[in-house]
């Protein structure tokens, strides 16, 4: 097994291509065929496995988690770091800390559209950590 740990700096809320990073790993450790498991080490930002074409679907998804969940909704008790705090909790819990992609032939087997991505839920930008795993041959 390969595994190390990725420091990706965000800006703030808002989505960040791992794709490349990834797969970088997958060829630099010359895995032919295996499994690809991603894990983010935090409660306010997640994994997305998202289309990679058309930046208007990743500016959806933003709307579409903004009016689900508003910053600063009442509702919310747990504010200790602001209005996004809370949010930022329940939208990584709506979607996903890790997943699991397998290798083919040296390549993430990905369909044609897809891309991972890091999606930050806190307004402020971060340091996040993501583990890359990888067992194969």
């Amino acid at each position: 097994m390969k595994s190390e740990e990725l420091q990706i700096k965000t800006r703030g809320r808002g989505v960040y291509n791992l794709t490349p990073q990834v797969l970088g790993l997958v060829q630099d450790w010359g895995i032919q065929d295996g499994l690809c498991n991603i894990f983010i080490r935090h409660t306010s930002a997640s994994l997305m496995l998202c289309e990679n074409a058309d930046p208007a679907v990743l500016r959806d998804m933003e709307r579409f988690m903004s009016r689900l969940v508003p910053d600063g909704d009442p509702l919310f008790e747990h504010d200790q770091e602001g209005p996004d705090d809370m949010p930022a909790h329940v939208r990584s819990v709506l979607t996903q800390s890790e997943m699991t992609i397998p290798i083919v032939h040296r390549k993430l087997d990905l369909g044609t559209w897809q891309g991972i991505f890091l999606w930050e839920q806190r307004s402020s930008g971060h340091t996040r950590s993501v583990r890359i795993s990888v067992l194969g041959a």
